[in-house]
């Protein structure tokens, strides 16, 4: 037996990832009756799927040497000089943000606002990111934040569709000059929304188009700034819907897109202090007019006001979810991205609209400059305006194209006889020498030459009107003045950082600071995601090694990474569903199937990909009913395409039948779709790409260690069987006829080195040891909760898988309390809700993941148990249903300090339920907000110094 390597501690990072020690898995084991964490699987998991041999995965390494590994694959990757533009440009994160935002469990562990009485510092960020994008755009209304610019622009191009009037065209008209990654995703969504695209000059080909929408770039993708209220009045007059993708900081410069009269306006916020980060995560905006405001996608932050009469922030409008409409979506968004949306209004916070003009100015008086520079130096300039790119077209742009990589510039390469230049905030007077030095052979003065250069942008299209008024953008310049402001919207949330987040299909689990580290280094930071291919190879390896990871975690034969969120890991999976069965002559098939207790994007992506949804029964176990799916296929037959199964099930359970559902499908001629959501009960235990599945999305953001973001970022890669790799997504730049769902190859590739050191960390045997510890916590709950809680649905042995669906239905009916009030009332013991009312209606869905130790879940299981006695005193008639705590909940401190107190319980008992919470409160910022009111009266903006006084 070695004595050295016992020293070496290369688990250790296990044991720090894992929440319970050794110790406290033992008494929970006892508790629940089980002899083993094996002992437990084998009761929990079917036989005939069960994993008997380990993941071929690397032993696990310790923090210091995945990072001190990563580091060196990193240092492969080399970071140009980068003026390639197409919508991606270098920034500087202001550090105040970069440290107290991107890098602070505070704001990347938190969860998405869906109770907004915990989340008010995030919704205030991000109704600062609406107000900001409507104010650049001057538009009426904007979102949250989207997925990335191309999925931004086919959202706008199926709301055209669903809100333009008396026109029922399907072509969609687009400008040949768009960027051409968003060309590439507009492509695949058209085609399979039954859209024909028209694409040429939109500024003298759309008077003779019948379309029902039209799409262009402003400024274009090769620079240039044009007038385009005759293209928005042309769209009018036709009756179709006129749609720009934009840059918010050439915004700041020239007139906006809704004072020349566009419908919708898209595009990508990045460059408002997110590194490029090889293609992402970056929020995307969507900004409209008022009246579109119930067919907006994504979320919308809204005011409302509190149980007090005080003013609160919420998601507004149902548009926030549009999958809840399942197969009548026409969307099937379901996450935003929040943490960069929150990092990008920092970024106009900080700066404040003169900072922002500075910054405007200088990139547009050193693009003139460049301009002019190598005019005079005889190089042909084919834009004679733009904002911050400049266009070249000669014979010899191969030359200039390498002798700028020789520099180590990167510059675009559009066709064999354009390169472009693209400056950006970053760029300093010497880099603008060198690039003209490189260019021309020559030295000049910057100096002279900007006295003689007159300004890039077209006079008449110089913005006038003012933005960013509020005094939110006005007040918070010093650094002082930010770090205090940011500390005071971080300290109104629950986070990671303050208590375990319980909801159940979220996979709230521990974003290791090691983890998370890699993200800031500038090798993975600052690359752009069209970087010529041999500066990429660091880049390359993690992203193989990572695919590679995922195989062996999944049994897949091939993984694409390019889905940057579940829902779009759907739509992929789906598309290479539907292109295989094309490609063997199988088009009658259009019948997706989908159990009744499926997530909500399913049925929503489906639809988006043109197959016709029929739902399956549950029976009373809350399992697929085995015979009325094969009542489906009876009926349905060869028109069947696939089924779209969530493993183990939304209900919690381990479903016996999963291979014979496998298999039924199969037999049908169909392909089985298993929604990955629920994969951190598999990895280690069983394997989908194993038991019959064919295709899953991955929800990066929760089984492999990405961070939530407060609703963002997500990654959702599918893992494919080897007779589907063909028809996985492809480069969104490549020539060929293969779908794109991302604006970037490998989507939001800056956030998956935060997985490629979860799983080099665990390794084999901690990636199934955390699968394990998930499902012993989730039982060890179910176990505790029994007695007081109805546990809906469980498995064989009794067991559930890794989370487990409390009822509330039977309380509701004997006291009056609700679901909600138990929601509410847990903020007042310090916790976040479970998922409420999902899968079914009056129920908590408990998922406490492998990273809580029993002390919390026991301080979790101790203040439901509290609350389970505060309903039985209402039933009991001690406390009125109209006055007590869970109806009254949660409770401020304001509310706590008023001289009057009328209620029939305690300020103690309101505040401090249990003995603990005397020494570790979170005191919710706000009271219960009425949702109803919000909608009633509806505002998406900053609100006025006035509403908070008010």
């Amino acid at each position: 037996m070695s004595i050295i390597t016992p020293l070496l501690n290369k688990e250790a990072f296990i044991r720090r990832h894992i929440g319970p020690s050794e110790a406290q898995q033992a008494t929970m084991l006892a508790a629940i009756k089980a002899d083993s964490l094996d002992d437990l699987t084998e009761q929990t998991v079917p036989a005939n799927i069960l994993k008997k041999d380990a993941l071929n995965l690397r032993p696990a390494q310790t923090e210091a040497d995945t990072l001190a590994r990563l580091q060196m694959i990193a240092s492969e990757n080399i970071v140009n000089q980068c003026y390639i533009g197409m919508g991606y440009y270098p920034t500087h994160t202001p550090n105040v943000i970069l440290r107290n935002v991107l890098e602070n469990p505070g704001w990347y562990t938190a969860y998405t606002p869906y109770q907004p009485e915990i989340a008010q510092g995030r919704l205030e960020a991000l109704i600062n990111f609406q107000q900001m994008v409507m104010d650049l755009t001057s538009m009426e209304m904007a979102n949250a934040s989207l997925l990335d610019e191309g999925t931004a622009a086919a959202e706008a191009m199926a709301m055209s569709q669903r809100v333009v009037k008396k026109n029922k065209s399907l072509a969609y008209f687009v400008d040949t000059h768009v960027h051409p990654q968003t060309l590439a995703v507009l492509k695949t969504r058209a085609e399979h929304f039954g859209f024909e695209l028209i694409i040429g000059d939109v500024f003298n080909e759309l008077e003779n188009s019948d379309v029902f929408g039209v799409f262009l770039q402003y400024p274009n993708t090769r620079g240039e700034v044009k007038d385009i209220s005759g293209v928005t009045a042309m769209a009018k007059s036709k009756n179709c819907i006129s749609t720009v993708a934009t840059d918010l900081l050439a915004l700041c410069a020239i007139t906006p897109p809704g004072e020349m009269g566009a419908d919708i306006v898209v595009g990508n916020s990045q460059r408002f202090g997110v590194p490029m980060g090889f293609g992402g995560p970056h929020a995307a905006f969507f900004a409209t007019k008022e009246a579109y405001k119930r067919s907006l996608p994504g979320r919308i932050i809204g005011v409302s006001q509190d149980s007090q009469g005080d003013m609160a922030y919420r998601m507004a409008l149902q548009t926030r979810e549009q999958h809840i409409r399942r197969e009548k979506a026409t969307s099937n968004i379901c996450t935003s991205q929040a943490l960069l949306a929150i990092m990008a209004s920092s970024y106009a916070v900080y700066h404040g609209p003169e900072g922002l003009k500075l910054i405007a100015e200088r990139v547009s008086t050193f693009t003139g400059i460049l301009a002019k520079a190598l005019s005079d130096k005889g190089i042909n300039i084919a834009n004679n305006n733009g904002f911050d790119t400049v266009l070249i077209k000669a014979d010899n742009v191969d030359d200039l194209y390498t002798a700028a990589l020789d520099m180590g510039i990167n510059l675009r390469q559009i066709s064999e006889s354009e390169i472009s230049i693209s400056i950006n905030e970053t760029t300093t007077d010497e880099d603008l020498s060198l690039l003209i030095r490189t260019l021309t052979g020559k030295n000049v003065n910057l100096e002279s030459i900007a006295a003689q250069t007159t300004n890039f942008i077209p006079e008449t299209l110089k913005r006038q009107s003012s933005y960013l008024e509020h005094p939110v953008f006005n007040s918070y310049h010093s650094e002082t003045e930010m770090l205090r402001y940011l500390k005071r919207l971080e300290s109104k949330d629950i986070a990671l950082n303050h208590s375990m987040i319980p909801l159940g299909s979220c996979t709230m689990k521990l974003n290791a600071t090691a983890e998370m580290i890699p993200v800031s280094w500038p090798e993975f930071a600052n690359m752009h995601p069209f970087a010529p291919d041999d500066q990429t190879q660091g880049y390359q390896k993690m992203l193989t090694e990572l695919e590679n990871m995922l195989i062996a975690s999944t049994g897949y034969d091939a993984i694409s990474l390019q889905p940057n969120a579940g829902s779009q890991g759907e739509y992929a999976g789906l598309l290479a569903i539907k292109a295989y069965l094309q490609s063997i002559g199988e088009t009658q098939r259009h019948i997706c199937l989908i159990p009744s207790s499926a997530h909500g994007t399913n049925p929503a992506s489906a639809a988006m990909v043109g197959l016709d949804v029929v739902i399956t029964k549950c029976d009373t176990n809350g399992n697929v009913d085995i015979d009325d799916l094969k009542e489906k296929i009876a009926q349905y037959n060869d028109e069947i395409a696939c089924l779209m199964i969530t493993y183990p099930s939304t209900h919690g359970v381990f479903e016996e039948g999963i291979i014979e559902i496998c298999d039924i499908i199969h037999a049908a001629g169909g392909q089985v779709y298993v929604d990955g959501a629920n994969m951190n009960a598999l990895v280690g235990v069983a394997a989908p790409g194993n038991f019959g599945a064919d295709v899953s999305h991955l929800n990066l953001h929760k089984t492999f260690a990405i961070p939530h973001g407060g609703g963002g970022p997500g990654m959702g890669p599918i893992g494919v069987k080897q007779h589907l790799a063909d028809f996985l997504p492809q480069h969104p730049l490549a020539d060929t006829n293969n779908d794109v769902v991302s604006a970037a190859q490998y989507g939001s590739a800056g956030v998956l080195p935060i997985s490629w050191a979860y799983i080099h960390m665990m390794g084999a045997t901690g990636m199934r040891k955390a699968t394990q510890v998930a499902i012993l916590n989730a039982n060890y709950i179910a176990n505790r909760l029994k007695d007081v809680y109805p546990i809906l649905y469980t498995g064989k042995n009794g067991r559930v898988a890794h989370e487990c669906i409390l009822d509330i239905r039977p309380l509701k009916e004997a006291s009056g309390i609700s679901e909600e009030d138990v929601a509410k009332r847990l903020m007042d013991y310090g916790f976040h809700s479970p998922t409420m009312s999902f899968p079914v209606p009056g129920t908590l869905m408990v998922e406490p993941t492998e990273s809580e130790s029993q002390v919390e879940l026991d301080r979790f299981c101790d203040s439901m148990i509290a609350i389970h006695g505060e309903m039985m005193k209402v039933q009991s008639g001690v406390w009125p249903l109209e006055d007590n705590p869970l109806v009254n909940a949660p409770h401020t401190h304001q509310v706590l300090l008023t001289d009057e107190w009328t209620h029939p319980y305690s300020r103690s008992e309101a505040a401090y339920p249990l003995e603990a919470l005397r020494t570790n409160k979170f005191w919710p910022p706000v009271g219960r907000i009425d949702n109803v009111y919000g909608d009633r009266n509806l505002f998406c903006a900053c609100p006025s110094l006035e509403s908070y006084e008010s």
